[in-house]
């Protein structure tokens, strides 16, 4: 019987790199890729417990595979793996229902099989040590761990021979990159060919006057930069275990327009953060109004066990949120 697998990716970019990883780790074990689930006897879901909303989606479709799976539907021989960004809690409620489950390190070095887009996604780095004390990243993919430069740039490579036009280089804060991330930008950058390079996430307490000029110099790096605000009030900023204020957010962004005139800054922001109060949200208003972001990625706040923020009284309710959502969301991308 042919072993065969199906990947089922939720989450951001990182996630979706993963599974590019992932699959090399199955097809090196004689596995071969199909497209639909029902035709794959191993299901991998490469699961994202950042957000409530996400892991809902991924129990879901766990519950869904596992109807489908009982033996009146023929689907006797499954296997369910489950992988990624996951909580301890959300492994817990859901052991009984997969058959294994591998962390982010099990296939970080691994060379990807394309997506067949023109799109490659490369780790430059995984884990976190910011601590921001809404997120999960810490508790899921564990401390800082950056990869070595010549392996990037070897992926970077191999990408632009299978005709590839954008680089984007993932980390949790790509600016503390150990080997040096304006070096390694440079060092793409002059690599022949005709593609772009985006980098994410970056961390405003790490942004350098430094990378705005390397950002300035290289032709080849993206006019679009992804900087999380999260909130535009100090004391919600000094909640959230930020490091910066919101003067020092926009005197960051006023030099790099200044650098790059030509740039687009899209943000995260998080309404409804625990004891955000209606003027506190206000302060959100003012920097969007103020800033002009050409995008925004607005999430209503959810506790993730295990952190910080969830020891903490979720004293916004839920139609609050989606208040504050809606206006935040018209401001910055408005229906064209």
């Amino acid at each position: 019987m042919a072993k065969t697998y199906h990947i089922i990716t939720f989450g951001c970019q990182a996630n979706l790199a993963d599974s590019e990883r992932i699959a090399r780790k199955l097809e090196m074990s004689g596995y071969k890729m199909v497209a639909k689930p029902k035709s794959a006897n191993l299901i991998v879901i490469n699961a994202c417990s950042v957000r409530q909303s996400a892991i809902d989606r991924v129990y879901g479709r766990i519950r869904e595979l596992s109807a489908q799976g009982r033996p009146a539907s023929g689907w006797k021989n499954k296997k369910i793996i489950l992988a990624g960004c996951v909580l301890e809690v959300d492994k817990r409620k859901l052991k009984d229902k997969i058959d294994e489950f591998w962390h982010p390190d099990e296939y970080f070095d691994l060379v990807p099989i394309g997506s067949g887009s023109n799109v490659a996604y490369i780790p430059i780095m995984t884990g976190c040590n910011n601590f921001c004390t809404y997120c999960a990243v810490p508790y899921t993919r564990g401390r800082e761990r950056s990869r070595p430069a010549k392996n990037i740039i070897k992926d970077v490579k191999n990408a632009l021979k299978n005709k590839i036009k954008e680089i984007w280089l993932l980390g949790q804060n790509v600016n503390s990159y150990k080997y040096d991330f304006l070096k390694l930008l440079k060092t793409i950058n002059d690599i022949a060919g005709d593609f772009k390079i985006h980098f994410m996430s970056s961390h405003p307490k790490d942004f350098s006057d430094e990378l705005i000029k390397t950002i300035a110099e290289c032709k080849k790096v993206s006019r679009e930069i992804h900087l999380p605000a999260q909130s535009g009030d100090n004391m919600i900023l000094k909640k959230m275990n930020r490091k910066y204020t919101v003067g020092r957010y926009k005197k960051l962004i006023k030099k790099i327009r200044k650098a790059v005139p030509d740039i687009k800054i899209s943000t995260d922001i998080i309404v409804g953060f625990p004891s955000e109060t209606e003027k506190q949200f206000q302060n959100t208003v003012k920097l969007f109004k103020e800033l002009k972001f050409s995008k925004a990625y607005i999430g209503k706040y959810s506790p993730r066990p295990g952190t910080p923020a969830a020891k903490m009284k979720d004293d916004v309710s839920i139609k609050e949120k989606k208040r504050r959502w809606k206006i935040l969301n018209e401001i910055a991308n408005p229906k064209k």
